[in-house]
């Protein structure tokens, strides 16, 4: 048996060679600026330290020596930043609830590719509350610049049109900031492609 000249993976075809790379889809994540995104957004998961005041660390025998720092292996690692951002990208573009959008994207090549996935994965990428936790990390002018940047390079390459972005989409949890984050970037997108034309 002999391995496909397109993988580097025995049993797996890349999903590159699975899909239509002309989709809009797939031609919107070969040119959007991923590193650009995820260079301003990685400072927003940068660990905080607590404020307050400074104590000794104090035991029945007086001050304890300090341990050396050593990385937890406890937990499970980190989602990559680049399918986080995909994920509510892809959210929003097709109007899914946090569940929705990581059951589907394990069922699609197509988000996958977007996602900057190399082979197809039968899993989710991770829990829906993860998704939630981003959003929340991110603040609500982070995901109207995530929006924004990836709404404006559909645009430029015409792969949506203006009149696209008039429709108001309403959030299905109520979340009245959404809606007006929603709002904002249909007219900021708008804005500017009336200002190019």
């Amino acid at each position: 048996m002999f391995t496909c000249p397109a993988t580097d993976d025995f049993f797996r075809a890349r999903i590159d060679q699975m899909i239509d790379l002309r989709h809009p889809l797939a031609v919107l994540a070969s040119r959007m600026p991923w590193q650009e995104i995820e260079a301003g957004v990685a400072h927003r998961f940068v660990r905080k330290a607590h404020e307050g005041e400074a104590m000794p660390d104090l035991d029945l025998f007086g001050e304890k020596p300090p341990r050396p720092a050593r990385a937890s292996k406890a937990g499970r690692p980190r989602v990559p930043l680049r399918i986080m951002i995909s994920l509510l990208y892809l959210k929003h573009a097709f109007n899914e609830s946090d569940e929705g959008v990581v059951e589907r994207w394990a069922d699609t090549p197509r988000w996958q590719f977007f996602s900057g996935q190399s082979y197809y994965e039968d899993r989710q990428p991770c829990d829906a509350t993860t998704l939630v936790k981003f959003r929340k990390l991110l603040g609500e002018e982070g995901v109207e610049e995530l929006l924004a940047q990836t709404i404006n390079t559909a645009v430029e390459l015409k792969l949506i049109k203006p009149q696209e972005l008039s429709r108001v989409i309403v959030d299905s949890g109520g979340n009245q900031a959404l809606i007006a984050t929603d709002q904002r970037l249909q007219r900021d997108a708008l804005g500017r492609t009336k200002g190019q034309i």
